[in-house]
C-alpha cells in the first residue's frame, strides 16, 4: 500500500472551505482528513478540469486575429482548419503533448477536447495523451465513433446533422455543441438536438437559460476567448450570474489554444474580475467538469487524490478571503506539485 501524508490549508468539500488539516492519501485516494494546527504554508486544492479545449490548434499559437470569427475558426475552410490540414501528424502530436504538459503544470488534470480530423485526428490526440490526465474527446467526421462523443461546431438544422447526432447517441456517445457564441440563431436548433453539453452560450436569453436548467444540460463558458475573438465586450454576455441563479450547471473552459493559453487560474481570475462571480462558484466551475468522466473532484474522505500543492506563504499571512486570494494572487505560478490519483486515461 502506498501512503502519503500532506499538511497545510486545504480547500475542503463542496464549499471549498479553507481549513488547516492533515490529509492521508492511500493508493491514490484520500483516506482521512483531520483538522489540526500546522505551521505549514502549503495550500492544498482539488485539481481542475478544463471543460472545453481545441488543443490541436496549438500549431497556430498566437495567430493574429485580423478577420471575423467565422473566417478564423469555422469549418471547413476557416484559418485554423487550413492550418490543421497542412500540419504533419508528428508535429500535431508534439504540439498537443506540449499543451497537455502545460495544462498539467498549471493545475489541470482533466479536459474535454473538440478534435478535428476524423478518426485519425482522435488517434493523434490519443498518441499525445498523458495517462495521469483524464481526457474526454469529442470527435467529428467519423471520429466520434472512436471517441467519447460527437462535437458539433454549430447546429445548422440539416437532416444530415440530425442523423449524425442520432447515430452517435445510438452508439452510446455524448453529444456536445457550440451554441450562442456569436449570436442567437443557432441556439434553438441546438436545443432541438438534445445535447449533453452546450459550449459558450454567450448570447443566451432568459428562456434559453431556463431550458438548460430544466433539461439539466451543463453549459461550458469560455469568457477570455469570447472577449478576445469579439463574441462579446459585455460583462452580461455570457449571462453567468443568471445561469447560476437559475440552477444551471456551469463549467469553465479555455477554448482555442491558438488564441488563449489553457491556464484555468487565468480563466478564473478573468471571470471573477469581469463578471464578479464569487470564488466558491468559480471553483465549482473549475472542477465540476470531472462529471464528464463520471468523477467528482473534491477534497473529502474517499475522494480521489487529484490535488495541487501551492505556496500560500505570502497571501496566507494577510488574506481575509483565502479562496479569492487563491484565484487572484497565488494562481498557477504558486503550484509546487501536482498529485494525480488518476492513472487510467479515458477517451
Amino acid at each position: 500500500m502506498q501512503e502519503e501524508i500532506l499538511e497545510g490549508m486545504a480547500f475542503i468539500g463542496e464549499e471549498f472551505t479553507p481549513q488547516n488539516v492533515e490529509i492521508v492519501i492511500e493508493n491514490g485516494r484520500i483516506s482521512e482528513i483531520t483538522e489540526r494546527k500546522t505551521t505549514s504554508t502549503q495550500w492544498i486544492v482539488p485539481a481542475f478540469f478544463n471543460a472545453h479545449t481545441h488543443i490541436g490548434d496549438t500549431v497556430g499559437m498566437d495567430t493574429k486575429i485580423d478577420r471575423p470569427l467565422a473566417e478564423l475558426v469555422a469549418p471547413p475552410n476557416g484559418l485554423k482548419h487550413r492550418l490543421l490540414r497542412e500540419t504533419p501528424a508528428r508535429r500535431l502530436v508534439s504540439a498537443m503533448q506540449d499543451t497537455i504538459a502545460f495544462m498539467k503544470a498549471t493545475g489541470t488534470l482533466g479536459f474535454a477536447d473538440f478534435r478535428e480530423g476524423g478518426t485519425s485526428g482522435v488517434d493523434l490526440l490519443n498518441q499525445a495523451a498523458d495517462p495521469s490526465v483524464g481526457m474526454v474527446i469529442f470527435g467529428r467526421d467519423g471520429g466520434e465513433f472512436s471517441a467519447r462523443g460527437f462535437g458539433l461546431s454549430s447546429a445548422k438544422g440539416t437532416k444530415e446533422e440530425e442523423e449524425t447526432v442520432r447515430l452517435a447517441k445510438a452508439a452510446g456517445k455524448l453529444f456536445a455543441v457550440h451554441a450562442g457564441e456569436a449570436g442567437v440563431k443557432d441556439i434553438d436548433v441546438a436545443f432541438s438536438l438534445e445535447p449533453d453539453l452546450i459550449i459558450h452560450a454567450t448570447h443566451f436569453t432568459g428562456a434559453h437559460i431556463r431550458e438548460a436548467a430544466d433539461c439539466d444540460i451543463p453549459i461550458v463558458i469560455c469568457p477570455r476567448s469570447n472577449w478576445l475573438l469579439g463574441a462579446t465586450a459585455d460583462s452580461r454576455r455570457p449571462p453567468v450570474r443568471e445561469m447560476l441563479d437559475a440552477g444551471c450547471r456551469v463549467f469553465l473552459g479555455t477554448d482555442n489554444a491558438m488564441f488563449v493559453a489553457p491556464d484555468m487560474f487565468a480563466e478564473a481570475a478573468f471571470l471573477q474580475t469581469i463578471y464578479k462571480i464569487d470564488s466558491g462558484n468559480i471553483l465549482r466551475m473549475m472542477t465540476d467538469g470531472f462529471s464528464l468522466l463520471g468523477r467528482r473532484n473534491r477534497i473529502e474522505a474517499g475522494g480521489p487524490a487529484d490535488l495541487l500543492l501551492l505556496d500560500g506563504g505570502y497571501p496566507g499571512r494577510w488574506t481575509q478571503d483565502p479562496r479569492t486570494s487563491l484565484l487572484n494572487r497565488v494562481g498557477s505560478r504558486g503550484i509546487t506539485r501536482v498529485i494525480s490519483g488518476w492513472n487510467t486515461n479515458s477517451l
